[in-house]
């Protein structure tokens, strides 16, 4: 395993964090973890070294490196798919790396394990804090806990019994939202929080340097699974389209949805102005967002979102919906919009509103930009990230 190197911390020595993820990119998806991935330049910046493990059952196809992302160590382990695979795969992710973390931490010694997600990585970070002695933290990134909305039945309990005592026994638990710090908390037991927001980067997500006239148009990213809200946006665009004739709507992503959302928009009668992305480089959707007129995503069910924050990073008008971790960021009306849940009448509502004002779409936008720079860039997240690792080391 090898390192990324960082400046010396107050006390003479850089904290050594071993982070331990099931989402880092790959050289044919780096979107895949790069909010993983990304502030950990400016944690070596800030004075950590970094090892990286990416972990990836072995059902999956193996994965090849991203070379534009920081070095991580691809580590394949048993498992089966399924909900009693997510259960038990965290013992079996312990037992395949165990050892190489105690050379690791014989030949540079760790000071904090980094586990994203209680399921399978925390359960591993978890078992090698026991074994090694030491501390962990394990971040959220989503409403769903527990995993018990992932997995049903028995098997979701045992997934909530194994996430309860990762975050019980977690020096810290860190969520990407006061939303998902609820979740968290909502379980019961003693167990220590902190939120440290995710952040965009601020120069790959810059405002366009000037506008150039084209038709306007409605950009939405997220994977294609029900709880995003693809639906709602579809019946949304077809309400305002009498009116803007000329829209055009790109919806970045892929996943099981996407046959279904099809057939809807056949339906609606909108497929001349709708066009299924699929997945793309980071760098192709910075060029999306930066050419889009507004970005909406409807989700249903969102921890916060690192999208929201690429669109409001780009001075764009970001729509998300109240209830969801973004509506922490968002003022409806002051540096976004928000929406109800399911409410296709009231996003046509604001498409109407925002595309019909190019000065309100100007204001939002500018104060979008500025609520970025000011709490919600990749160093303010690495920031919070090097407090709790601090924290747990004193």
């Amino acid at each position: 395993m090898s390192s990324l190197e960082a400046n010396p911390s107050s006390n003479g020595r850089a904290i050594h964090v071993l982070t331990l993820t099931p989402f880092y990119p790959t050289r044919t998806d780096d979107a895949s973890g790069c909010f993983v991935a990304e502030p950990l330049a400016c944690l070596v910046k800030l004075g950590t070294v970094s090892t990286v493990v990416a972990a990836q059952p072995c059902y999956r196809g193996k994965a090849k490196k991203n070379a534009d992302a920081p070095a991580a160590e691809w580590v394949r382990y048993p498992a089966v798919p399924g909900g009693w695979g997510l259960a038990s795969a965290g013992a079996f992710l312990f037992a395949r790396v165990v050892g190489r973390v105690r050379e690791l931490d014989r030949s540079q010694s760790i000071d904090i394990i980094h586990a994203h997600s209680p399921l399978p990585c925390g359960h591993a970070a978890m078992l090698l804090a026991k074994e090694l002695g030491i501390p962990f933290v394990v971040s959220v990134h989503g409403l769903d806990a527990y995993s018990t909305n992932q997995v049903q039945g028995r098997t979701g309990q045992w997934c909530r019994r194994i996430s309860a005592r990762v975050f019980r026994s977690a020096c810290r638990v860190i969520c990407i939202s006061e939303h998902v710090r609820e979740r968290v908390l909502a379980g019961g037991g003693k167990v220590s929080t902190t939120v440290v927001y995710n952040g965009a980067d601020p120069e790959l997500f810059s405002p366009a340097a000037e506008e150039v006239p084209t038709p306007p148009s409605i950009l939405s990213i997220g994977n294609l699974i029900s709880i995003k809200g693809h639906d709602v946006l579809l019946r949304a665009v077809a309400a305002v389209i009498p009116a803007h004739q000329g829209l055009l709507v790109n919806i970045v992503g892929d996943g099981p949805e996407r046959t279904r959302l099809i057939a809807l928009v056949r339906e609606l009668g909108i497929l001349e102005y709708v066009h299924f992305v699929g997945r793309v480089p980071r760098g192709e959707v910075a060029r999306l967002v930066r050419d889009c007129t507004l970005f909406a995503l409807p989700s249903r069910y969102e921890g916060l979102g690192c999208v929201y924050l690429e669109a409001m990073s780009a001075a764009k008008v970001a729509i998300g919906c109240y209830g969801q971790g973004i509506d922490e960021v968002i003022r409806h009306g002051s540096n976004g919009w928000l929406v109800e849940p399911d409410n296709a009448e009231q996003l046509a509502a604001a498409f109407s509103t925002l595309l019909s004002n190019a000065g309100l779409r100007e204001y939002i936008g500018g104060q979008a930009r500025q609520t970025i720079l000011n709490g919600f860039t990749l160093k303010h997240q690495a920031e919070g990230l090097l407090r709790a690792y601090r924290e747990c080391r004193a």
